[in-house]
């Protein structure tokens, strides 16, 4: 991994080089892709964002930056991980398209959807969809350092195929006993789900977090459901 100053959309930042090493689907019309660092540790903090360029862009494409959520924890080694929900658009075509060893340009992670300090209180994430990007990793970084802040993950899809992570949250929930997973589903499910069923709302959350006190809430997921919670 590189790094350079280059001039982007008008501003300057900081700018990593780095591979498409690994993709993966992770929930129906949601695929991971994980890009090599080459070993060294990319710098961000649970819960940041960073753009993404894709450095050799087709002929005549347009829209080559985004901004996604690095849905891995800072432990992770040798790579970090962006997830998206794949609707037709250029660049997502091109990106689904890309061979391993493709390069990107990756600027410095910025953004404060980070975990707070007071370890005292409690934190209720409330997510929808792609939404649970940063929760993930947030989740993920909090449990691997043991921190003794209680975590509770409110988890919207419609159908549970549209559920990303849904096994990783059940296995950090296994591990971390102040970690509670609360996945929901709003369409219909089999009898078999052993989870919440409709919207996130507040009968749901009073069930879950009656005896909480003065926690910090974390919502991130499509406009609607931001709206509405």
């Amino acid at each position: 991994m590189r790094s350079e100053e280059r001039q982007i959309q008008g501003e300057i930042m900081a700018v990593y080089q780095m591979e498409l090493m690994d993709r993966e689907r992770i929930a129906r019309d949601t695929i991971a892709f994980w890009l090599s660092t080459d070993g060294y540790q990319c710098e961000f903090r649970a819960g940041q964002n960073a753009d993404f360029v894709l450095a050799n862009p087709p002929v005549g494409s347009t829209g080559i930056v985004r901004t996604f959520s690095l849905a891995s924890s800072p432990h992770d080694r040798g790579s970090i991980m962006f997830a998206m929900r794949m609707r037709v658009s250029e660049f997502k075509t091109t990106l689904l398209a890309a061979p391993n060893g493709t390069r990107f340009e990756v600027g410095r992670a910025r953004g404060s959807f980070t975990l707070h300090q007071d370890r005292q209180r409690p934190a209720v994430f409330l997510a929808g969809a792609i939404g649970i990007t940063p929760m993930h990793s947030i989740i993920c970084w909090a449990s691997h350092e043991a921190l003794p802040h209680r975590l509770f993950l409110f988890y919207s899809d419609r159908k549970v195929e549209d559920a990303a992570f849904l096994e990783n949250f059940e296995e950090v929930a296994r591990q971390n006993s102040r970690f509670r997973f609360v996945p929901t589903i709003t369409n219909s499910v089999g009898p078999r789900w052993p989870y919440e069923r409709g919207r996130i709302d507040a009968k749901m959350l009073t069930r879950h977090l009656a005896e909480l006190k003065g926690p910090v809430y974390y919502l991130a997921g499509p406009s609607g459901m931001v709206t509405a919670m």
